[in-house]
């Protein structure tokens, strides 16, 4: 009884910490961007790990890879929930890919524009080309991007992959560092069409199982193969065999 309570209370301070901590990143931007940028990416990756701690998600990295990672590099997950787009930021030192939508929430929409976030309208092959030019951009000035190959929050099972990441990463000589996301309670975690994200939520701050494991693997190098489909193809087979290892 005693350890729930400290845990409550926990999780408490956590909240509460995130609010005043969010209405001042809010604030700040709202401020040119010159005049944040030196601080702001890591007061937002604070934010994504207080979020993660208010949420009471036990979350945790396994390091597979055998090789250091890359210094620069595109990491790519599946996506089955919305906790991922606070996740892989509050462990990673990563420039999200997020869709048109998100930028238009009223305090995290803010706050992901100022922290670098990337924007894509999904439907729109003006937007996506676009996208793909501020990734090279991105990659070229040594930053590391995230973005989830299938396109969008799919749910719990593995779906096709899209292989535009995987022509960028050919044209860059990026490699690509693959994150493997299991949510111990699926069903839970996984964020369903007719869930809004205050539903969503509020649904993750009463999980039954709170454990989130993010599995990170060697690198796939864009040398050891010929073509974007192979690439693609060969990276979604290795999906597929990490989904029937650790969710089926």
């Amino acid at each position: 009884m005693l350890q729930r309570l400290l845990k409550w209370l926990w999780q408490g301070v956590a909240i509460l910490d995130l609010v005043f901590l969010s209405l001042i990143m809010l604030v700040l931007a709202y401020l040119p961007g010159k005049l944040i940028h030196t601080f702001y990416r890591k007061l937002f990756r604070h934010w994504c790990q207080v979020f993660v701690a208010a949420l009471g998600i036990d979350l945790r990295l396994h390091q597979h890879f055998q090789e250091p990672l890359p210094d620069t590099y595109i990491l790519i997950a599946n996506h089955p929930s919305i906790f991922e787009d606070i996740g892989i930021p509050s462990l990673f030192d990563t420039y999200p890919v997020a869709k048109e939508e998100l930028r238009n929430w009223v305090i995290g929409g803010r706050i992901a524009q100022a922290a670098g976030t990337l924007f894509v309208q999904r439907e729109s092959p003006e937007s996506r080309k676009s996208l793909s030019q501020a990734i090279v951009d991105a990659l070229q000035e040594g930053k590391n991007v995230a973005l989830f190959p299938e396109g969008g929050c799919k749910g719990k099972r593995i779906h096709e992959f899209r292989w535009g990441i995987f022509e960028i990463s050919l044209e860059a000589g990026i490699p690509i560092v693959p994150v493997f996301l299991h949510y111990e309670a699926q069903d839970e975690f996984e964020w369903k069409d007719n869930e809004t994200a205050p539903q969503k939520i509020w649904k993750l701050l009463n999980l039954t199982n709170n454990r989130a494991n993010y599995h990170v693997f060697d690198a796939f190098h864009p040398t050891d193969f010929d073509d974007k489909a192979a690439y693609c193809d060969h990276v979604h087979q290795q999906y597929l065999q990490w989904q029937k290892e650790y969710l089926d």
